[in-house]
């Protein structure tokens, strides 16, 4: 099956659906070219060793990369991250029209709603159905985010949406709740499949002891938040929770690893109150990650009480539970429900310090095996139904059916 895949970003950019699904799908037998962008996100410039050109191909274990121009940008500017997401989708559609070998199905990647575009237009001009992914609700994450807070243009973006949903062949979304959101806005629910996301498995998995050993973190009950601190994670919660429990629960301790918009802001928080069960560690790269996910005693999720974060599944769970420890998921909705469906964790409500510190000093006062067989039901959940290649399986079954229908 010759599959056409659609995406603004890929590799060496860091992507949920990169070239380990790419890799995967030729591993299940598919031949697959993959049409994106020269890499720049997310700093907006070029990454060394590429120069924007009007294409560039590479060949990767099998996999056919094609690189189209556009215009390199990633900051808060409005007009410039339209000229981005405009000039990509431009390059793409002129390419698939003209210039790309005819494909059995593409796949198209959403976000941004501009390659969903350019994927309706080839399903009307050349006939290929289309299988389109969303990990990201249109217009409803614009105006969560502050990116575009102006109700006309929602309204345009969110016409737009329908005009997408109604081309394309099938939908994959990431969550029940997006499914059940795009179903009560008209959306045919036989058109819409749910596909849990997976985490990128090298990264948990390929970690030596010694590695293990050398990113330790200290003695106490460690409750680790791995990832980025903006606004959308809502982590002053935390901090309320974490000063709730330092007398009550000594040992807890919260640990913040990477960076964000509001990393000083809450280092600051922590260290007015005197907060001393609350430690923060610098971003570090994917592969020292997973030692430090090992070293925690429970792993915490933690998102804004948005409406849209009920019906989302932050891509963190799926890491916490393949690297086998207890979650502490305080994000109400899908997330919440998936990990009580998997028994690996205990759930708290959003922006609920009193809820996330009761939470946390119930999973302190386990017994170690209560803790592994948690994180052990996890992975076990992890590898049957949330893998790479669990869902690249689901995916192909999905392509063959509409390249059979077509």
């Amino acid at each position: 099956m010759r599959v056409l895949l659609l995406t603004q970003w890929f590799d060496p950019e860091p992507v949920p659906k990169g070239l380990a699904f790419a890799h995967e799908l030729v591993r299940q037998g598919c031949e697959v070219e993959v049409v994106t962008g020269f890499p720049n996100y997310p700093g907006g410039k070029v990454y060394p060793g590429y120069r924007i050109r009007p294409i560039q191909r590479e060949q990767i274990d099998g996999v056919r990369i094609t690189r189209v121009p556009l215009y390199p940008s990633h900051d808060s500017s409005a007009i410039r991250r339209i000229a981005n997401y405009v000039s990509f989708s431009a390059s793409l559609l002129f390419y698939t029209l003209f210039l790309a070998r005819r494909a059995d199905v593409v796949y198209a990647y959403h976000p941004p709603l501009t390659v969903g575009v350019a994927a309706g237009l080839v399903r009307l001009f050349r006939r290929i159905p289309v299988v389109y992914d969303i990990q990201d609700m249109w217009p409803d994450s614009l105006k969560a985010s502050g990116m575009l807070g102006n109700e006309k243009i929602l309204a345009v973006v969110e016409r737009v949406c329908q005009w997408v949903y109604r081309m394309v062949d099938k939908i994959v979304v990431l969550s029940p709740g997006f499914r059940s959101l795009l179903v009560s806005r008209g959306v045919d629910e036989r058109k819409i499949e749910v596909i849990y996301n997976w985490c990128d498995e090298a990264s948990i998995f390929d970690v030596a002891a010694e590695a293990g050993r050398k990113n330790s973190l200290p003695e106490g009950f460690n409750i680790l938040f791995a990832g980025t601190m903006g606004k959308g994670q809502g982590l002053a919660a935390v901090l309320d929770a974490a000063e709730m429990v330092r007398e009550v629960a000594p040992r807890i301790r919260f640990v913040f690893l990477g960076s964000g918009t509001e990393c000083e802001s809450l280092k600051e928080r922590a260290a007015s109150r005197g907060l001393q069960n609350v430690l923060f560690l610098p971003r570090v790269p994917m592969a020292e990650v997973g030692p430090l996910l090992q070293a925690a005693d429970a792993l915490l999720v933690h998102l804004k009480d948005d409406p849209l974060y009920r019906v989302t599944i932050p891509s963190k769970t799926q890491a916490y539970m393949a690297a086998g420890k207890p979650v502490l998921m305080a994000v109400s909705g899908d997330a919440a429900s998936l990990v009580e469906e998997a028994g690996c964790g205990l759930t708290a409500l959003s922006e609920n310090p009193a809820s996330i510190a009761e939470a946390a000093m119930a999973l302190e006062k386990l017994p170690t095996g209560d803790l592994e067989a948690m994180g052990k039901r996890g992975r076990d959940y992890y590898w049957q139904e949330l893998s790479l290649s669990t869902g690249v399986a689901r995916f192909k079954k999905i392509f063959s059916g509409i390249a059979r229908d077509r």
